[in-house]
């Protein structure tokens, strides 16, 4: 099999000890031709140097000045990479996620198999389902504009039957580990900024299948995902693949940019619903100081379109 390089950047915030846990599965990969590339947000402790001494010229840290979101944290880990080491592909994984070993093999092997596939991403699985890691958090995204979320994914908390073992063309796959041809960054660009937190992989995929991409879900290729670790952090509670209290407005950014006009208007019909469900929600469930504020801020002026 051909194997051409392949840069994985992993985005750091205040998430050592999920970050290492990564890398040590990652050392483990059985694919040859590979680097990674660690952008660090900002991190208020000791992160970078605590990486730096433990996984040595293993990895490259990049250190930014301000957290930059996810959107253009990861693109300037991809400026790094393109213009340091020109990969055929680039790797944009979670930091909370462990890896199998043989996971870089199977994208690449499926990358390589057609040149029109620009996307590929794996079977996600939990990493821990009340005690479970074999229930599947992401088999492939699909875009159903008429449900309340328009982006579900396919597999949802299911356990890994036939129908998710089988390799599929889909709408998206998840920027928790979404593998890039190099040349379709070249062709699209980098992700849009203004996401800072979500949304941003599904417009990115959205934007290659109109180049005439595809989009490609690889389920021999396996990662098991501490799901909601980064949205915790960042004070944005959600059910791991619905729009959190503090990234509504983006996901209403993605339907307004990328559907017709009918469509924004029937979503956007559907936010007091949304609103009266995540205040029942609260009263019934959460009840924290930090869930609370973020839902009034969902309600001031200025917050959502």
């Amino acid at each position: 099999m051909n194997q051409p390089k392949v840069s994985v950047l992993i985005l750091n915030w205040n998430g050592l000890d999920d970050t290492v846990e990564c890398l040590q599965s990652l050392k483990r990969t059985s694919y040859p031709n590979y680097e990674v590339i660690v952008v660090d947000n900002a991190s208020t402790g000791d992160d970078v140097r605590a990486l730096r001494s433990r996984f040595g010229g293993y990895i490259h840290v990049v250190e930014n000045d301000k957290n930059y979101g996810f959107a253009e944290g990861s693109n300037i880990g991809m400026r790094y990479a393109l213009n340091s080491s020109s990969p055929a592909y680039l790797l944009l994984l979670n930091n909370d996620t462990v890896v199998a070993p043989d996971f870089l093999d199977e994208l690449v092997r499926v990358a390589e198999s057609e040149a029109n596939i620009g996307i590929v991403g794996p079977k996600i699985y939990y990493y821990d389902f009340e005690g479970r890691r074999d229930v599947i958090w992401f088999a492939g995204g699909k875009i159903d504009w008429w449900r309340r979320w328009i982006y579900p994914h396919i597999g949802w908390q299911a356990d890994d039957l036939p129908q998710y073992q089988r390799m599929a063309d889909v709408d998206w796959v998840s920027g928790a580990a979404m593998a890039i041809r190099a040349s379709l960054i070249k062709e699209l660009s980098l992700l849009d900024p203004h996401y800072f937190l979500g949304n941003e992989d599904i417009e990115y995929c959205l934007k290659a299948r109109r180049r005439g991409f595809r989009i490609v879900y690889v389920p021999t290729a396996r990662i098991w995902h501490k799901v909601g670790t980064s949205r915790n952090k960042a004070n944005a509670p959600s059910r791991g693949h619905e729009p959190s209290f503090v990234n509504l407005p983006s996901y209403y950014r993605l339907i307004r940019r990328n559907f017709s006009l009918p469509i924004y208007i029937y979503h956007l019909l559907l936010l007091p619903l949304i609103l009266l469900q995540w205040g029942i929600s609260y009263v019934l469930k959460r009840r924290d100081k930090r869930t609370l504020i973020a839902f009034i801020r969902t309600l001031l002026p200025g917050q959502h379109p």
